[in-house]
């Protein structure tokens, strides 16, 4: 097994629906410009309210990848 080096990105992704949905977002549009991702971790879950209800989901999400050999 050969030593790897990560590198880790911050990325905020959206969602009307869910904070599963917004970190899903987020990832699946890094994934389209980005290489060799390997892991996540929350870092933040923000909302909006609008009418005593929840209207907006945002979650700052940590990306891990590896850089290439």
């Amino acid at each position: 097994m050969s030593d790897h080096v990560y590198k880790k990105v911050e990325l905020i992704g959206s969602s009307k629906v869910s904070v599963t949905e917004a970190i899903e977002t987020a990832i699946m549009r890094a994934s389209k410009t980005m290489r060799n991702l390997e892991w996540f971790e929350v870092d933040q879950i923000r909302g909006q309210i609008k009418d005593g209800a929840v209207a907006h989901y945002q979650v700052v999400v940590k990306v891990g990848f590896r850089i290439d050999d």
